[in-house]
């Protein structure tokens, strides 16, 4: 459908072609005429054409981004692989969704995988299989959003690719006297005393991390409002709640209930950021690792891992499940629970 009407003494077209809509302004009518007939037929080639062919990659993960993205918890590092893609690939990006083909996937894993130099000679390095997957993740969904949501396309171009070896889960321990209390001194904590700096904040995360199996991002997000002492409960949102709709209820053990208590009736527990806290961290056991450079292999969320196995020898799996909010066993098995065989032979 196509018309011309007077505008500011030139003329205004419009062109509507399946619901979508062009218009431009003119001086002559003839010139808006010929506009008119040009890109209605345009319109119409563009409409026949497979949704496949219409969008492309980049409009996708630009859709996938502001629509799905941005509900997560994880959202900012997601964005920054999004972004990250679409500056290192943009070969690939501008591909439309039809064109993408497994061998496309299969040499952008290959690519991440090994490192490349981009076309204006910028040198991208290679990263960890476990890197590749998190990458390969977001991207498959995107591509499932696409195909199955907005009709956008039929074709899986992931059907068939091979996924990288997953790395060996982290069987690392935290040993309560040759590290936790060094990294809690040198970050200035005191037990019983509510934190003053935004080190001791640090070090009191971490002891709460240790008794209550809590991620980092969880026990910032600790109040007064989501924290109840009396029961010895506290409710938090978690990065899948997106999906779930519903925030997560953590019982406390006694000895964590005891170190929440001096800050449990701040309306914020805590107020150093998820930044500075990795960063103050990461500082402290560094300058601890000084002659003890096994100490540089401890992260912060090892203390997710400890703190389970440590609470799987009091509670059955299925309670374990419940305090951590896992819902896939294997994963509470083969990536948190880290007692080694010699610790179970000495149980024995």
């Amino acid at each position: 459908m196509a018309s011309i009407t007077e505008y500011k003494g030139g003329y205004r077209a419009f062109v509507t072609v399946n619901g979508k809509r062009k218009t431009k302004t003119f001086d002559k009518r003839r010139e808006a005429q010929e506009w008119v007939a040009h890109t209605e037929v345009g319109m119409r080639r563009e409409a026949d054409k497979p949704e496949g062919s219409r969008h492309t990659v980049l409009e996708m993960l630009q859709r996938y981004t502001a629509e799905v993205t941005v509900k997560k918890e994880g959202a900012r590092p997601e964005m920054m692989r999004i972004k990250a893609f679409l500056r290192n690939f943009p070969a690939l990006a501008s591909k439309t969704l039809e064109a993408v083909r497994t061998p496309d996937l299969a040499a952008w894993r290959d690519a991440r995988l090994a490192g490349f130099t981009m076309d204006d000679g910028t040198k991208v390095d290679a990263v960890s299989s476990a890197s590749v997957l998190r990458d390969i993740n977001w991207l498959r969904n995107a591509f499932k959003i696409a195909r199955e949501e907005w009709h956008w396309t039929e074709g899986n171009p992931f059907m068939g690719l091979r996924m990288p070896q997953e790395p060996p889960p982290r069987d690392r321990r935290i040993s309560p006297y040759a590290e936790v209390r060094p990294l809690v001194r040198h970050l200035g904590y005191r037990t019983g005393v509510a934190p003053e700096t935004k080190s001791q904040e640090v070090a009191l995360a971490f002891l709460i991390a240790l008794r209550s199996a809590m991620r980092a991002g969880e026990i910032l997000s600790l109040g007064a409002a989501n924290i109840n002492m009396a029961k010895r409960v506290v409710t938090v949102e978690h990065k899948m709640q997106y999906l779930t709709g519903r925030m997560r209820s953590i019982p406390l053990t006694r000895h964590a209930a005891r170190l929440l208590r001096p800050i449990a009736g701040r309306e914020k527990c805590f107020t150093v950021s998820s930044a500075s806290l990795d960063t103050l961290f990461r500082k402290a056991r560094d300058q601890l690792a000084v002659g003890r450079p096994a100490l540089r292999e401890i992260h912060f969320h090892d203390t997710r891992a400890e703190a389970l196995t440590r609470l799987s020898r009091k509670v059955d799996v299925m309670t374990l499940a419940k305090i951590s909010g896992h819902k896939d066993l294997s994963i509470l098995q083969n990536t948190y629970y880290r007692e080694t065989a010699e610790d179970i032979a000495a149980r024995l």
